[in-house]
Formats: structure tokens, sequence, C-alpha cells
């Protein structure tokens, strides 16, 4: 009884110190320890590696959860093969997320289809396993999300919570068309992250299209000046992946039809 209060004890003070790996395992590595004779030094170290282990494991479950990322579109998807040269070993060198800590950007340019939004997404799949903060987003959802906290009068503090994502990714910006409101609220984003956080876009128009977006030549070319000061431009100029699936499917169909329709036995009746 003596004992079994004594364990409680230490499980309610190990629960107090937030250390929910030490709860679960602490008895069965103290057995261990005691069988094959370890040190009570290698005993707490090995505990505290577990803790680690799994604090690192939770928050990356968290981060992938508030990421917004599509399950499927990662790297172990991603067909690599398909894209340019330039392309992978822009992947293979950021990866890594070392190109966050000098807000350096990512652009990612190409046709629908080709790719971008794939590329990316398994690029921010990446940052979260390295425990980086990632948010994906559609380019038009997130202006509409600063236009109502302007509306609200509490931009500043929606831009302060976007400041702490490490990693922010802008999908689609070329299919934003906007009104003179829409444009400000999406420069001043890129104007508060420059030199400061970095931000990943997709976009299927070129640099010299780009005032259809922000429709004021002065504020198009301070955007660009920003975004391109510090950044890793990628242009994927393959075929659309999607219309080669639709062909692909196509081609196996007709061939299955040319196959059913082949000369066929007639019975007699």
């Amino acid at each position: 009884m003596k004992a079994q209060r004594k364990e409680a004890s230490v499980e309610m003070l190990l629960r107090s110190l937030c250390l929910p790996a030490f709860v679960a395992n602490y008895e069965g590595l103290a057995a261990r320890a005691a069988r094959d004779g370890t040190s009570h030094v290698e005993y707490l170290r090995a505990l505290s590696e577990l803790e680690l282990r799994e604090r690192a494991q939770r928050r990356v479950a968290r981060l992938r959860k508030a990421s917004g990322l599509a399950g499927e579109k990662t790297a172990a998807t991603l067909d690599l093969g398909r894209l340019p040269a330039p392309a992978r070993t822009s992947f293979a060198a950021l990866k890594d997320g070392s190109f966050l800590e000098n807000a350096t950007n990512l652009l990612v340019f190409g046709n629908p289809g080709s790719g971008k939004t794939h590329l990316v997404s398994a690029l921010g799949h990446e940052l979260v396993e390295r425990g980086h903060s990632v948010l994906f987003t559609k380019t038009y959802a997130l202006v509409q999300r600063l236009l109502a906290a302007k509306r609200d009068l509490r931009l500043p503090q929606e831009l302060r919570r976007l400041d702490r994502i490490e990693a922010l990714v802008l999908d689609d910006i070329g299919y934003v068309q906007q009104d003179r409101e829409e444009m400000e609220v999406l420069f001043t984003l890129l104007a508060e992250r420059y030199e400061r956080r970095s931000v990943l876009l997709t976009s299927n128009l070129v640099f010299s299209k780009w005032d259809q977006i922000f429709k004021d030549p002065m504020t198009t070319a301070a955007a660009i000046d920003r975004l391109v000061h510090h950044s890793v431009v990628v242009e994927l100029n393959v075929s659309s992946y999607r219309a080669e699936q639709a062909l692909a499917r196509a081609g196996a169909k007709g061939k299955a039809r040319k196959r059913g329709s082949g000369p066929q036995e007639v019975g007699r009746g």
C-alpha cells in the first residue's frame, strides 16, 4: 500500500510537470535499468530522450493539423522525374528549411496542371516534419480573411498572427483579380513579411502580367521587388499533369474496348 501511494505521488508530480512520456515509461525503464545495472544518469537520459522524441512528434502533429496542407500532396507522391532539373535541385536544397532563417521566398511559375501546388505542398510537408510552422491557403481566401479583419478594425492583429507562421504558402496568386481594397491588403501582407518571414507562392502569370493583380504599375513593381529580392524562382515548363492523366485513362479505356470488341464465336441455337 505504501509503495502504491509512493508511485501515485510520483505520477502526480510527473503529470504536474507535464511529462507524459515519463509517466508512461518510468516504471518499465526502471525495471529494465535494475535488471541491466544501468546507472541513474543513464536511466534519466533514456526517459528524457523519450520525452523529447514524443514532444517533437506531438509538435509535428499539431503543425500538420494547423497547416492546411493536403494530406496526399507529399514528397512521396510528387513525381519529381517529370519536373525540370532546376526544380528538382531547388526542392532538394530547400526541404531542410534553412532558407526560412533568411526569410527567403519561393516563387513557382507554370501553366495550370504543371504541378505547382503539389511542389509547394510537398515542400510544406517537409518543413512541418522538421518542426517549422506552415500555412497553406488559396490566395483569394486569405485576401478575404484580411479584408474581413480590416473591416472589423483588427487587421494589425491578423497580420501579427500570420507573422508567427514561418512559411506562408499563397497558392494561385494569378487567379486573384482584385479591386483596389483587395489589392491593398495583399500588398500590405507582402510588405509586412518582407525580409522577416518567407512566402511560398504559385502563379500562372509571369511577372510582366502582374498588373492584372495589383492594377497600379507602381504597386505592382513594389510587390515584385519585395518578393524577388531574396528568393528562389522555379519555372515549371512542363505539360499539364492532369491532361496527361486524362489522356492515359482515355487510352486505357480505348484499348479495353478494342479488346472487348474482337471476333466472337457465334453459338448455334
